[in-house]
């Protein structure tokens, strides 16, 4: 964290950094989703000023949109490590985290100017700092509102204001700061503006994740409790059991899935007490609870 915050920044970290590692690793995705969003990130952030050049040059905005729990926010979090890790040869990585509801204002045309104070001066002097510069926005749905249903209730002047003034801002961060890449993301792609998703250089939509999936995610979730408990590692090494949790819990989001885990341990205290004593019937019985509601 770097000195007192500008207005709208929740967070200014330098990267690489040990204590950021994690995240990417993770987080479990189909195959070649990471590799997707670490090819964009690098070729904006190692050649995004040579790419200026080009009749269509990267506007640097990668969009991840999804249900709730895809881990969308850790993916990006994650990415950032990976990305400034693969650029680090030529500097670090300022990443600076974004609270979008800091921006909207009851004030007649006050959001706007919220918005174009933060694309006009608050980016490009952080991105200053240092040779590349990351940007996480969650919930950019906040700030870029789909103009064409903007409801007459949420004064829909200022709405459309706010949303002119992040389309001005992303075409101008484009061309003052090539380095710079804005990561966001969004529960709802239909509430996001269209005309800054035709910007965006990745659109990527994140599923509810499917048995697979799952079943990755419950060996991984058990795989981390058996480094703190080491007799945890035959559940964590039993891909058919993983496999039987995963099918009994299908349409469940990542996160709820490791949080059945632990609830597994939770449901009773002497297992809270000695989790090393978790068995295949508590995990079942966790899961079957999860199914039943």
């Amino acid at each position: 964290m770097e000195g007192r915050l500008p207005p709208g920044v929740s967070g200014i970290h330098v990267l690489p950094a040990d204590h950021h590692d994690g995240s990417w690793d993770s987080i479990i995705v189909p195959p070649g989703t990471k590799e997707r969003l670490l090819g964009t990130a690098v070729l904006v952030l190692r050649h995004g000023r040579a790419l200026r050049s080009l009749s269509g040059p990267p506007h640097g905005l990668v969009v991840l949109s999804g249900p709730p729990g895809t881990g969308k926010t850790t993916l990006c979090q994650g990415l950032a490590q990976a990305a400034a890790t693969a650029v680090a040869d030529r500097g670090a990585t300022t990443f600076v985290e974004v609270d979008p509801h800091a921006f909207p204002s009851e004030l007649l045309g006050e959001s706007q100017r919220n918005v174009r104070r933060f694309f006009a001066e608050t980016l490009p002097e952080l991105a200053a700092r240092r040779p590349h510069t990351i940007v996480l926005i969650d919930e950019v749905e906040s700030l870029a509102v789909r103009r064409g249903t903007a409801s007459f209730e949420t004064n829909p002047v200022d709405v459309h204001r706010a949303t002119d003034a992040v389309l001005a801002g992303l075409d101008a961060v484009r061309a003052a700061c090539p380095h710079l890449l804005l990561l966001t993301t969004t529960n709802f792609t239909a509430a996001v503006d269209e005309a800054v998703l035709s910007r965006a250089d990745l659109l990527l939509e994140l599923a509810l994740p499917d048995p697979g999936v799952l079943a990755r995610i419950v060996g991984s979730s058990l795989a981390e409790l058996a480094v703190l408990w080491p007799a945890l590692r035959p559940l964590a090494e039993d891909g058919p059991l993983h496999a039987e949790l995963a099918g009994r819990c299908p349409g469940l989001d990542g996160r709820r899935m490791r949080k059945t885990i632990l609830t597994a341990v939770a449901r009773d205290p002497g297992l809270a007490e000695d989790p090393g004593r978790l068995t295949a019937r508590d995990l079942i019985a966790a899961v079957e609870g999860v199914a039943t509601g």
